[in-house]
């Protein structure tokens, strides 16, 4: 948290793929575990459109960077 604050957010979809690392490792289902193979650089992209869009519009656009941000996470989800 101190490190995306101090960064001005640029660093936060570095934690997302750490958290979501995390959470798939300790995930089963079936009896299979889940993996996470999104990195940090593939949604960093992303990241920095939707930060920039949601400074233009004043935060009009933050509605939808939670549903794009969870449509990545599953899609970078597997079974292991």
């Amino acid at each position: 948290m101190l490190i995306t604050v101090c960064t001005l957010g640029i660093c936060y979809p570095f934690a997302v793929v750490l958290v979501e690392r995390w959470r798939a490792t300790n995930t089963y289902l079936h009896g299979r575990q889940l993996r996470f193979v999104g990195t940090g650089m593939g949604i960093f992209g992303h990241w920095i459109k939707w930060l920039l869009l949601s400074v233009i519009t004043l935060g009009v656009y933050t509605f939808w960077v939670y549903p794009r941000l969870m449509q990545w996470k599953v899609e970078k989800t597997v079974y292991a």
